[in-house]
Protein backbone atom coordinates (compact mmCIF):
# COMPACT_ATOMS: atom_id res chain seq x y z
CA UNK A 1 0.00 0.00 0.00
CA UNK A 2 0.95 3.65 -0.30
CA UNK A 3 2.86 4.90 2.54
CA UNK A 4 1.64 7.96 3.79
CA UNK A 5 3.56 10.29 6.63
CA UNK A 6 3.24 13.14 8.52
CA UNK A 7 5.01 16.38 7.36
CA UNK A 8 2.89 18.95 9.73
CA UNK A 9 1.41 18.94 12.72
CA UNK A 10 -0.45 21.81 15.13
CA UNK A 11 -2.64 22.09 17.85
CA UNK A 12 -3.81 24.75 20.40
CA UNK A 13 -5.28 23.14 23.71
CA UNK A 14 -5.47 24.06 27.27
CA UNK A 15 -1.78 23.50 27.80
CA UNK A 16 -0.32 25.49 24.93
CA UNK A 17 -0.96 27.77 22.06
CA UNK A 18 1.09 25.55 19.67
CA UNK A 19 2.49 22.54 19.49
CA UNK A 20 5.67 23.16 21.17
CA UNK A 21 4.62 24.25 24.13
CA UNK A 22 1.76 21.92 24.48
CA UNK A 23 4.28 19.46 24.10
CA UNK A 24 6.49 21.01 26.62
CA UNK A 25 3.70 21.14 29.39
CA UNK A 26 2.58 17.59 28.18
CA UNK A 27 6.27 16.51 29.43
CA UNK A 28 5.73 18.41 32.01
CA UNK A 29 2.46 17.51 33.58
CA UNK A 30 0.71 20.50 33.49
CA UNK A 31 -2.59 20.84 34.17
CA UNK A 32 -4.69 22.99 31.98
CA UNK A 33 -8.23 22.00 34.57
CA UNK A 34 -9.37 25.06 35.77
CA UNK A 35 -12.39 27.10 37.34
CA UNK A 36 -15.07 28.41 35.78
CA UNK A 37 -15.55 31.78 36.70
CA UNK A 38 -18.51 32.91 34.31
CA UNK A 39 -21.78 33.79 35.75
CA UNK A 40 -23.64 30.81 34.07
CA UNK A 41 -21.34 28.57 35.71
CA UNK A 42 -22.27 29.36 39.24
CA UNK A 43 -25.44 27.16 39.17
CA UNK A 44 -23.60 23.87 37.62
CA UNK A 45 -23.06 21.54 39.61
CA UNK A 46 -19.81 21.02 37.39
CA UNK A 47 -17.48 24.41 37.34
CA UNK A 48 -14.73 23.24 36.19
CA UNK A 49 -13.08 22.81 32.40
CA UNK A 50 -10.12 22.88 30.63
CA UNK A 51 -10.18 25.64 28.63
CA UNK A 52 -7.86 27.22 25.76
CA UNK A 53 -4.62 28.22 27.34
CA UNK A 54 -4.20 31.25 24.37
CA UNK A 55 -7.87 32.61 23.30
CA UNK A 56 -8.13 32.72 19.83
CA UNK A 57 -9.00 36.38 20.06
CA UNK A 58 -5.65 36.96 20.78
CA UNK A 59 -4.38 35.08 17.21
CA UNK A 60 -7.58 35.89 14.53
CA UNK A 61 -8.46 38.74 12.98
CA UNK A 62 -11.56 40.45 15.21
CA UNK A 63 -13.25 40.71 11.77
CA UNK A 64 -13.18 37.69 10.52
CA UNK A 65 -13.29 35.93 13.90
CA UNK A 66 -17.16 37.29 14.10
CA UNK A 67 -17.76 35.37 10.93
CA UNK A 68 -16.59 31.98 12.73
CA UNK A 69 -18.31 29.95 15.46
CA UNK A 70 -15.08 29.02 18.06
CA UNK A 71 -14.70 25.56 16.77
CA UNK A 72 -13.89 27.19 13.66
CA UNK A 73 -11.18 29.56 14.93
CA UNK A 74 -9.55 27.09 16.95
CA UNK A 75 -9.57 25.15 13.61
CA UNK A 76 -7.97 27.08 11.69
CA UNK A 77 -4.77 28.41 14.23
CA UNK A 78 -3.91 24.46 14.46
CA UNK A 79 -4.46 24.01 10.63
CA UNK A 80 -2.13 26.92 10.02
CA UNK A 81 0.85 25.53 12.10
CA UNK A 82 0.51 22.36 10.68
CA UNK A 83 0.49 23.61 7.04
CA UNK A 84 3.58 26.02 7.74
CA UNK A 85 5.15 23.43 9.42
CA UNK A 86 4.83 20.75 6.59
CA UNK A 87 6.73 23.89 4.34
CA UNK A 88 3.95 24.75 2.63
CA UNK A 89 2.79 28.41 1.73
CA UNK A 90 -0.75 30.48 1.85
CA UNK A 91 -2.29 32.33 -0.97
CA UNK A 92 -0.22 32.79 -3.84
CA UNK A 93 2.33 31.09 -2.27
CA UNK A 94 0.87 27.51 -2.03
CA UNK A 95 2.53 25.19 -4.44
CA UNK A 96 0.02 22.48 -3.92
CA UNK A 97 -2.13 21.33 -7.07
CA UNK A 98 -6.09 21.89 -5.25
CA UNK A 99 -7.06 18.86 -7.38
CA UNK A 100 -4.76 16.84 -5.33
CA UNK A 101 -5.35 18.61 -2.11
CA UNK A 102 -8.11 17.29 0.35
CA UNK A 103 -9.02 17.97 3.94
CA UNK A 104 -10.62 15.67 6.09
CA UNK A 105 -11.14 17.17 9.31
CA UNK A 106 -14.18 17.21 12.08
CA UNK A 107 -16.19 18.06 14.89
CA UNK A 108 -18.61 15.99 16.95
CA UNK A 109 -20.90 18.00 18.05
CA UNK A 110 -19.63 20.86 15.87
CA UNK A 111 -20.79 24.75 16.43
CA UNK A 112 -22.36 25.06 19.37
CA UNK A 113 -21.31 28.57 20.77
CA UNK A 114 -23.21 29.64 17.32
CA UNK A 115 -26.43 27.57 18.19
CA UNK A 116 -26.82 28.77 21.71
CA UNK A 117 -25.49 32.19 21.36
CA UNK A 118 -27.86 33.17 18.43
CA UNK A 119 -30.56 31.27 20.20
CA UNK A 120 -30.36 33.86 23.16
CA UNK A 121 -30.24 36.55 20.30
CA UNK A 122 -33.63 35.68 18.96
CA UNK A 123 -35.10 35.02 22.48
CA UNK A 124 -33.88 38.45 23.48
CA UNK A 125 -34.08 40.62 20.91
CA UNK A 126 -36.03 39.30 18.10
CA UNK A 127 -35.22 37.61 14.66
CA UNK A 128 -33.32 40.80 13.08
CA UNK A 129 -30.82 39.78 15.78
CA UNK A 130 -30.19 36.63 14.71
CA UNK A 131 -26.50 37.00 12.61
CA UNK A 132 -26.71 36.34 8.90
CA UNK A 133 -23.78 33.78 9.11
CA UNK A 134 -25.42 31.64 11.69
CA UNK A 135 -26.04 28.99 9.46
CA UNK A 136 -22.68 28.68 8.14
CA UNK A 137 -21.28 29.21 11.41
CA UNK A 138 -23.26 26.26 12.92
CA UNK A 139 -22.43 23.60 10.58
CA UNK A 140 -20.79 20.69 11.91
CA UNK A 141 -18.56 20.90 8.49
CA UNK A 142 -17.97 24.59 9.17
CA UNK A 143 -14.24 23.87 10.42
CA UNK A 144 -13.45 21.34 7.43
CA UNK A 145 -14.57 23.87 4.97
CA UNK A 146 -12.68 26.89 6.70
CA UNK A 147 -9.99 25.10 6.64
CA UNK A 148 -10.25 23.87 3.14
CA UNK A 149 -10.16 27.82 1.93
CA UNK A 150 -7.38 28.31 4.11
CA UNK A 151 -5.03 25.68 1.63
CA UNK A 152 -7.13 26.16 -1.14
CA UNK A 153 -8.30 22.40 -1.35
CA UNK A 154 -10.54 21.10 -4.40
CA UNK A 155 -10.10 17.73 -4.38
CA UNK A 156 -12.25 16.94 -1.44
CA UNK A 157 -13.27 18.88 2.03
CA UNK A 158 -15.27 16.31 4.19
CA UNK A 159 -16.26 16.17 7.80
CA UNK A 160 -16.76 12.93 9.60
CA UNK A 161 -18.95 13.23 13.18
CA UNK A 162 -18.45 9.85 15.56
CA UNK A 163 -18.75 11.75 18.38
CA UNK A 164 -15.20 11.33 20.51
CA UNK A 165 -13.68 9.36 18.01
CA UNK A 166 -14.12 11.85 15.11
CA UNK A 167 -10.67 13.33 14.77
CA UNK A 168 -9.19 9.82 14.92
CA UNK A 169 -11.95 8.63 12.36
CA UNK A 170 -10.94 11.63 10.07
CA UNK A 171 -7.46 10.77 10.32
CA UNK A 172 -8.12 7.23 8.96
CA UNK A 173 -10.02 8.37 6.18
CA UNK A 174 -7.38 10.75 5.25
CA UNK A 175 -4.97 7.92 4.99
CA UNK A 176 -7.56 6.24 2.73
CA UNK A 177 -7.73 9.26 0.62
CA UNK A 178 -4.40 8.90 -0.41
CA UNK A 179 -4.27 5.34 -0.79
CA UNK A 180 -6.89 5.11 -3.17
CA UNK A 181 -4.76 7.74 -5.26
CA UNK A 182 -7.46 10.68 -4.66
CA UNK A 183 -5.44 13.01 -2.95
CA UNK A 184 -1.56 13.82 -2.76
CA UNK A 185 -1.87 16.04 0.57
CA UNK A 186 -4.65 15.81 3.40
CA UNK A 187 -5.06 18.37 6.30
CA UNK A 188 -6.32 16.12 8.95
CA UNK A 189 -7.82 16.45 12.04
CA UNK A 190 -10.51 17.66 14.47
CA UNK A 191 -11.60 20.39 16.89
CA UNK A 192 -14.21 21.23 19.62
CA UNK A 193 -15.15 23.95 21.39
CA UNK A 194 -17.94 23.21 23.62
CA UNK A 195 -18.00 24.71 26.95
CA UNK A 196 -20.76 26.36 27.47
CA UNK A 197 -23.71 26.27 30.12
CA UNK A 198 -25.68 23.32 28.18
CA UNK A 199 -23.37 20.96 27.66
CA UNK A 200 -21.89 20.99 31.32
CA UNK A 201 -25.83 20.53 32.52
CA UNK A 202 -26.22 17.71 29.66
CA UNK A 203 -23.11 15.69 30.88
CA UNK A 204 -23.27 16.96 34.72
CA UNK A 205 -27.02 14.97 34.58
CA UNK A 206 -25.36 11.77 33.22
CA UNK A 207 -23.22 11.63 36.19
CA UNK A 208 -20.06 11.38 33.58
CA UNK A 209 -18.60 14.63 34.34
CA UNK A 210 -16.18 14.87 37.80
CA UNK A 211 -17.21 17.34 40.15
CA UNK A 212 -13.82 18.03 42.02
CA UNK A 213 -14.72 22.09 41.85
CA UNK A 214 -12.06 22.36 44.51
CA UNK A 215 -9.86 20.56 42.88
CA UNK A 216 -9.24 21.53 38.99
CA UNK A 217 -6.26 20.53 38.13
CA UNK A 218 -7.00 17.16 40.44
CA UNK A 219 -10.12 16.27 38.25
CA UNK A 220 -8.89 14.14 35.60
CA UNK A 221 -7.59 11.57 36.92
CA UNK A 222 -7.44 8.53 34.65
CA UNK A 223 -7.33 5.13 36.47
CA UNK A 224 -7.17 6.45 39.79
CA UNK A 225 -9.18 4.84 42.31
CA UNK A 226 -10.17 8.19 43.43
CA UNK A 227 -11.64 9.23 39.35
CA UNK A 228 -15.38 10.35 39.32
CA UNK A 229 -15.91 11.30 35.26
CA UNK A 230 -14.09 12.82 32.53
CA UNK A 231 -13.53 16.70 32.69
CA UNK A 232 -14.21 19.15 29.30
CA UNK A 233 -11.74 20.42 27.13
CA UNK A 234 -11.27 22.43 24.29
CA UNK A 235 -8.81 22.71 21.37
CA UNK A 236 -7.88 21.30 18.13
CA UNK A 237 -5.15 19.26 16.80
CA UNK A 238 -4.30 18.68 12.76
CA UNK A 239 -2.09 16.90 10.83
CA UNK A 240 -0.38 17.54 7.04
CA UNK A 241 -0.50 13.69 5.77
CA UNK A 242 0.94 12.91 2.07
CA UNK A 243 1.82 9.81 0.09
CA UNK A 244 5.70 9.03 0.78
CA UNK A 245 6.60 9.47 -2.86
CA UNK A 246 5.39 13.20 -2.23
CA UNK A 247 6.76 13.78 0.25
CA UNK A 248 10.41 13.01 -0.56
CA UNK A 249 9.58 14.85 -4.28
CA UNK A 250 9.34 17.90 -2.51
CA UNK A 251 12.02 17.12 0.06
CA UNK A 252 10.16 17.19 3.12
CA UNK A 253 10.76 16.69 7.13
CA UNK A 254 8.72 13.26 8.06
CA UNK A 255 7.85 13.00 11.78
CA UNK A 256 6.05 9.86 11.16
CA UNK A 257 4.11 7.26 9.48
CA UNK A 258 0.30 6.97 9.75
CA UNK A 259 1.24 2.92 9.43
CA UNK A 260 -2.82 1.92 9.45
CA UNK A 261 -5.77 2.17 11.69
CA UNK A 262 -9.00 -0.21 12.74
CA UNK A 263 -12.34 1.30 13.31
CA UNK A 264 -15.15 -1.36 15.19
CA UNK A 265 -18.47 -0.57 16.48
CA UNK A 266 -19.79 -1.60 19.48
CA UNK A 267 -23.25 -2.25 19.40
CA UNK A 268 -24.10 -2.52 22.68
CA UNK A 269 -25.20 0.69 24.01
CA UNK A 270 -25.46 4.69 22.89
CA UNK A 271 -22.79 5.93 26.13
CA UNK A 272 -21.70 2.36 27.93
CA UNK A 273 -18.85 1.13 26.17
CA UNK A 274 -18.91 -2.59 25.76
CA UNK A 275 -18.23 -3.87 29.37
CA UNK A 276 -15.87 -6.99 27.80
CA UNK A 277 -13.63 -4.37 25.45
CA UNK A 278 -14.51 -6.55 22.83
CA UNK A 279 -14.69 -3.62 19.89
CA UNK A 280 -12.17 -1.91 21.36
CA UNK A 281 -9.45 -4.75 21.33
CA UNK A 282 -10.97 -5.10 17.50
CA UNK A 283 -10.13 -1.72 16.25
CA UNK A 284 -6.82 -2.17 17.84
CA UNK A 285 -6.08 -6.06 16.06
CA UNK A 286 -6.87 -4.14 12.82
CA UNK A 287 -5.11 -1.14 13.07
CA UNK A 288 -2.01 -3.67 13.57
CA UNK A 289 -3.27 -6.22 10.82
CA UNK A 290 -3.58 -3.26 8.05
CA UNK A 291 -0.05 -1.70 9.43
CA UNK A 292 2.12 -5.25 9.16
CA UNK A 293 2.35 -4.60 12.50
CA UNK A 294 3.06 -7.36 15.34
CA UNK A 295 1.84 -6.36 19.04
CA UNK A 296 5.68 -6.78 20.13
CA UNK A 297 5.80 -3.91 18.03
CA UNK A 298 4.15 -1.24 20.02
CA UNK A 299 6.12 0.47 22.67
CA UNK A 300 3.57 3.41 23.54
CA UNK A 301 -0.37 3.75 23.62
CA UNK A 302 -1.76 6.81 23.51
CA UNK A 303 -4.81 5.80 25.36
CA UNK A 304 -8.54 7.28 25.28
CA UNK A 305 -8.57 7.04 28.99
CA UNK A 306 -11.26 9.75 29.69
CA UNK A 307 -11.17 9.27 33.81
CA UNK A 308 -14.25 7.17 34.03
CA UNK A 309 -15.25 4.63 36.22
CA UNK A 310 -16.47 2.10 33.87
CA UNK A 311 -14.38 3.55 30.47
CA UNK A 312 -11.11 3.07 32.03
CA UNK A 313 -11.30 -0.43 33.13
CA UNK A 314 -12.67 -1.31 30.04
CA UNK A 315 -9.85 0.04 27.93
CA UNK A 316 -6.97 -1.27 30.11
CA UNK A 317 -8.86 -4.92 29.53
CA UNK A 318 -9.43 -4.54 25.75
CA UNK A 319 -5.41 -3.47 25.58
CA UNK A 320 -4.53 -6.91 27.18
CA UNK A 321 -7.43 -8.30 24.53
CA UNK A 322 -5.36 -7.07 21.66
CA UNK A 323 -2.22 -7.30 22.22
CA UNK A 324 -1.66 -10.38 24.64
CA UNK A 325 1.22 -11.11 26.63
CA UNK A 326 3.34 -8.27 24.35
CA UNK A 327 1.31 -5.39 26.79
CA UNK A 328 3.72 -5.94 29.27
CA UNK A 329 6.20 -4.16 27.14
CA UNK A 330 4.00 -1.26 26.58
CA UNK A 331 3.53 2.37 28.22
CA UNK A 332 0.16 3.26 28.48
CA UNK A 333 -0.69 7.36 29.30
CA UNK A 334 -3.67 9.39 29.14
CA UNK A 335 -2.90 12.85 28.17
CA UNK A 336 -6.47 13.39 29.26
CA UNK A 337 -5.44 13.83 32.28
CA UNK A 338 -3.94 17.37 31.74
CA UNK A 339 -5.86 18.77 28.98
CA UNK A 340 -9.40 17.40 29.68
CA UNK A 341 -11.25 15.54 27.24
CA UNK A 342 -11.50 17.48 23.48
CA UNK A 343 -14.70 15.17 22.35
CA UNK A 344 -14.53 15.53 18.38
CA UNK A 345 -10.83 17.29 19.11
CA UNK A 346 -9.57 14.47 21.09
CA UNK A 347 -8.07 11.79 18.71
CA UNK A 348 -6.27 14.54 16.45
CA UNK A 349 -4.27 15.66 19.76
CA UNK A 350 -3.36 12.41 21.25
CA UNK A 351 -2.51 11.31 18.08
CA UNK A 352 0.15 14.09 17.63
CA UNK A 353 1.15 13.79 21.19
CA UNK A 354 1.86 9.82 20.07
CA UNK A 355 3.95 10.77 16.99
CA UNK A 356 5.89 13.66 19.49
CA UNK A 357 6.05 10.90 21.87
CA UNK A 358 8.23 8.50 19.26
CA UNK A 359 10.04 11.10 17.94
CA UNK A 360 11.67 12.33 21.80
CA UNK A 361 11.09 8.70 22.48
CA UNK A 362 9.50 9.86 25.68
CA UNK A 363 5.97 9.59 27.20
CA UNK A 364 4.31 12.45 28.82
CA UNK A 365 2.54 11.33 32.07
CA UNK A 366 -0.95 10.52 33.00
CA UNK A 367 -0.84 12.58 36.05
CA UNK A 368 -3.01 12.63 39.30
CA UNK A 369 -2.75 8.70 39.41
CA UNK A 370 -1.85 8.80 43.19
CA UNK A 371 -4.31 5.38 43.81
CA UNK A 372 -4.22 3.55 41.15
CA UNK A 373 -6.74 0.59 40.17
CA UNK A 374 -5.55 -2.71 42.03
CA UNK A 375 -4.12 -5.43 39.33
CA UNK A 376 -4.38 -2.89 36.31
CA UNK A 377 -3.37 -5.32 33.39
CA UNK A 378 -1.60 -2.05 31.31
CA UNK A 379 1.62 -0.58 32.90
CA UNK A 380 0.64 3.63 32.85
CA UNK A 381 3.19 5.92 32.82
CA UNK A 382 2.11 7.76 36.46
CA UNK A 383 2.87 11.39 37.32
CA UNK A 384 6.33 11.22 35.72
CA UNK A 385 7.58 11.02 32.23
CA UNK A 386 8.76 7.56 30.95
CA UNK A 387 11.30 7.39 28.49
CA UNK A 388 11.12 4.89 25.42
CA UNK A 389 13.99 2.62 23.99
CA UNK A 390 16.81 4.76 23.02
CA UNK A 391 17.32 3.07 20.01
CA UNK A 392 15.65 1.01 16.98
CA UNK A 393 12.02 1.65 15.20
CA UNK A 394 9.03 2.23 17.30
CA UNK A 395 5.65 2.21 17.00
CA UNK A 396 2.74 3.61 18.72
CA UNK A 397 -1.17 3.34 18.79
CA UNK A 398 -3.37 6.35 19.55
CA UNK A 399 -7.11 4.85 20.81
CA UNK A 400 -10.65 6.87 20.62
CA UNK A 401 -14.03 5.90 21.71
CA UNK A 402 -17.42 7.53 21.41
CA UNK A 403 -20.67 7.87 22.19
CA UNK A 404 -22.59 5.24 20.19
CA UNK A 405 -19.89 2.42 19.93
CA UNK A 406 -17.61 4.05 17.57
CA UNK A 407 -13.72 2.39 17.79
CA UNK A 408 -10.87 3.83 16.31
CA UNK A 409 -7.39 2.89 16.55
CA UNK A 410 -4.69 4.87 14.43
CA UNK A 411 -1.51 2.98 14.64
CA UNK A 412 2.08 5.48 13.91
CA UNK A 413 5.60 4.20 13.65
CA UNK A 414 8.76 6.75 14.31
CA UNK A 415 10.54 8.31 11.19
CA UNK A 416 13.12 6.19 10.78
CA UNK A 417 11.08 3.13 10.23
Amino acid sequence: MTEVVITGMGATTPIGGDLPSTWEAMLAGTSGVVALTQEWAEPLGVRIAATLKVDPSEVIDRVKARRLDRSAQIALIAAEEAWKQAGYGLGEDNDVDPDRLAVALSSGIGGLHSILDNWDNYRDKGPRRVSPFTIPMLMANAPAANVGLLVGAQAAIQAHVSACASSNEAVSLAVDQIRLGRADVVVAGGTEATIHALPLAAFNQMHALSRRNDDPEGASRPWDKGRDGFVMGEGAGVLVLESLEHAKARGATIYGTVAGAGISADNHDMVQPEPTGRGQASAMAKALRESGLEPSDIKHINAHGTSTPQGDLTEAGSIRRALGDATDDVIVTSTKSMIGHLLGGAGAVELIASVMALRDRMVPPTINLTDPEEDLPINVAANVKTPLPAAGDLAAINNSFGFGGHNVAVAVTNANT
